[in-house]
């Protein structure tokens, strides 16, 4: 079990923008560009790059996918009390 997780995600206001942006994914849109050009979260600036974080930092909404979740995985629409978000799991530590 992962007791650290980098991940990074494009935070939205509305479920639909979220579900056109997986889209554009699964395409092969690059996630930085999306991140940088639709995120509302200042992470924005650094193409929605979360950094190395552990339990609990995120908010349980988010913990719950990245804890869970494999890595390389593109996850969401996924709501929190800060809007919806596509999240990419990058890595896990123990």
């Amino acid at each position: 079990m992962a007791d650290w997780v980098r991940a990074r995600h494009i935070q939205m206001s509305e479920e639909a923008g979220c579900q056109r942006l997986i889209e554009q994914l699964a395409l092969g849109a690059d996630f930085e560009s999306l991140a940088r050009d639709h995120s509302l979260c200042t992470t924005a600036r650094h193409g929605g790059q979360l950094g190395m974080f552990s339990r609990g930092q995120m908010g349980s909404a988010i913990d719950e996918v990245v804890f869970q979740g494999e890595v390389g995985s593109l996850y969401g629409p996924v709501e929190s009390e800060y809007g919806f978000h596509i999240i990419q799991i990058l890595e896990k530590k123990p």
